[in-house]
C-alpha cells in the first residue's frame, strides 16, 4: 500500500520535501492557502532569491542565532554545497555574490519557485492550492487534515507553513496552532531581519546607502552586538544586511513589543582607520580646502547628506573655514565620523520580519528527522521551528536541510 503524506505549506521546504518522497514512490498531497507555489520566496532577496551561502557547515552555525546545536545533524545531511547541486541539477545556474551570498545567475527569484515546483510536480506530487488547513488530528493509523469542506486520511503530515512574518504570503502563524494543539510547546514569536527605527528625524538621508561601515548596538545590561558591511537609512529608520542582522541578535534587548528602553545606535564610518589615521586623513583634507568652508571639504571623507549630522556631532558649524578648524575641533570630528550616533526606538513588526525568531520549541523535534516526539508521524520544518540565522542564504539553507532530513527520515521509516 502506498504511503499518503500531506505537506502543509509550499514553500521552499515544503517543495523540496514533496519532491523528495514523489521520487521515492510516497503519494504525496501539497497543500497551499495562497493560488500559487512560493509566494514567499518568489519575493525574497528582493525579487532575486539568496538561496544558500557557499560556506562550509561550520560557517552556517556562525550564523544561526537561535539553536543552532539543533541544525547540526540536518546541516551536515545536506550542506550549502548539496544545494547548489540541487538548483543546478534541476537547471538553474547560480552565482556567488559578496559576503558568500549564492543567487540565481538569472537573478530572478520565480526561476529557483518554477525549478521546485517543477520538479515536485514531475516526480508525482500534487500541489493543491487555495486550501486552508484548519487542523491536524489524530485518527487510526495516521492522522486527519482537515480544511473547509472536508478531510483527508494520511499516513504522515510535514508542517511546512512558515513563520508568523509576511502575513499577505500566507505565513500567518498557522503551523504553531498546529504544533500547540498536537501539546507542543510555542516560543513566543518574534520579528527577525527586520529595519530598527529611529527617534531623530533622518528623512534626508532616506535612501542613502553605506557600504564598509561597522554598525553596533547597545542597550544597558545586554552586551553590545557590532556587525560590519552595509546598510541602508529609510524616512524613519535603518535597514540593509548589516541592520537586518543586528535585529535578529538584538531582538531580545527590546521588549515585547520590540521597543528599546536607553538604546543608542554608533555608527563608525570609517572602521579601516583608527583614529590616528583619520586624524592625518582629515588634516590633509582640511589643507587641501584651507579657505573653504568645513562642509565643501567633507564630501571627499563621507556622502554629502551625512555631512550636516556628522558636523552637528562634532558641534562644528558647517560653515566653518578648514583653516580655522583646531586641534580639538578635529578631535570631535575624529569622534563624530568613528560613532555617528543615533538613537533607536523600535524593531520593525513581525509583519515586516523577512523570518520570524520563535516557534516550535526544538526541545521537542527530533532533530535527526524533525519529527515531533509528542505525535509519531507529524513533522515540522522550516521557520515554523524556532530556528533563524542571520541574513545572507541561511535561512533558506536551514528550510532546504530540514526538509532533507525529513524527507530521508520518512523514506528510512516507512518506505
Amino acid at each position: 500500500m502506498t504511503l499518503k503524506v500531506a505537506i502543509i505549506g509550499a514553500g521552499a521546504s515544503g517543495l523540496f520535501a514533496a519532491a523528495m518522497l514523489a521520487k521515492a514512490g510516497a503519494n504525496i498531497d501539497v497543500y497551499e492557502r495562497n493560488d500559487r507555489a512560493g509566494k514567499k520566496l518568489s519575493i525574497t532577496g528582493k525579487g532575486r532569491c539568496n538561496i544558500t551561502n557557499m560556506c562550509t557547515p561550520a560557517q552556517v552555525f556562525e550564523n544561526v542565532v537561535s539553536n543552532p546545536k539543533f541544525l547540526f545533524s540536518a546541516i551536515n545531511s545536506f550542506t550549502p554545497q548539496d544545494t547548489i547541486d540541487y538548483f543546478e541539477s534541476l537547471g538553474v545556474p547560480v552565482k556567488v555574490e559578496r559576503g558568500r551570498r549564492v543567487f540565481p545567475a538569472s537573478d530572478r527569484a520565480q526561476d529557483v519557485v518554477s525549478a521546485l515546483v517543477h520538479d515536485a510536480k514531475s516526480s508525482g506530487a500534487n500541489i493543491i492550492t487555495n486550501t486552508h488547513i484548519t487542523a491536524i488530528t489524530p485518527a487510526e493509523k495516521g492522522y486527519e487534515v482537515c480544511f473547509n469542506g472536508g478531510s483527508v486520511r494520511y499516513d504522515c503530515v510535514i508542517v511546512a507553513t512558515g513563520g508568523a512574518s509576511y502575513p499577505a504570503t500566507g505565513s500567518t502563524g498557522d503551523g504553531y496552532s498546529f504544533a500547540a494543539a498536537l501539546g507542543n510547546k510555542i516560543v513566543t514569536p518574534r520579528a527577525a531581519l527586520v529595519p530598527i527605527y529611529l527617534k531623530e528625524d533622518i528623512s534626508s538621508l532616506a535612501g542613502l546607502s553605506l557600504k564598509n561601515v561597522t554598525v553596533a548596538i547597545s542597550v544597558p545590561g545586554h552586551t553590545e552586538e557590532s556587525l560590519f558591511g552595509e546598510m541602508l537609512f529609510m524616512h524613519r529608520g535603518i535597514s540593509g544586511p548589516v541592520v537586518l542582522s543586528l535585529s535578529s541578535l538584538c531582538g531580545k534587548m527590546a521588549d515585547d513589543n520590540g521597543r528599546f528602553s536607553k538604546a543608542c545606535v554608533k555608527i563608525d564610518l570609517k572602521p579601516a582607520l583608527d583614529e590616528e589615521k583619520l586624524d592625518k586623513r582629515i588634516i590633509r583634507d582640511l589643507t587641501d580646502g584651507h579657505t573653504k568652508a568645513v562642509k565643501n571639504v567633507l564630501p571627499a571623507l563621507m556622502p554629502k547628506s551625512l555631512i550636516p549630522y556628522v558636523l552637528s556631532a562634532a558641534g562644528i558649524s558647517a560653515d566653518t573655514r578648514a583653516c580655522d578648524i583646531n586641534s580639538s575641533m578635529r578631535s570631535s570630528l575624529v569622534r563624530a565620523v568613528k560613532n555617528l550616533t543615533f538613537t533607536p526606538v523600535r524593531m520593525g513588526s513581525i509583519d515586516e520580519g523577512i523570518i520570524t525568531s520563535g516557534g516550535v520549541d526544538v526541545k521537542e523535534i527530533n532533530p535527526s528527522d524533525c519529527m515531533d516526539k509528542k505525535a509519531e508521524g507529524v513533522y515540522f520544518i522550516g521557520e515554523v521551528l524556532d530556528v533563524d540565522a542571520l541574513t545572507g542564504g541561511y535561512n533558506l539553507q536551514i528550510a532546504f536541510s530540514t526538509a532533507y532530513i525529513c524527507a530521508r527520515g520518512i523514506i528510512h521509516k516507512y518506505l
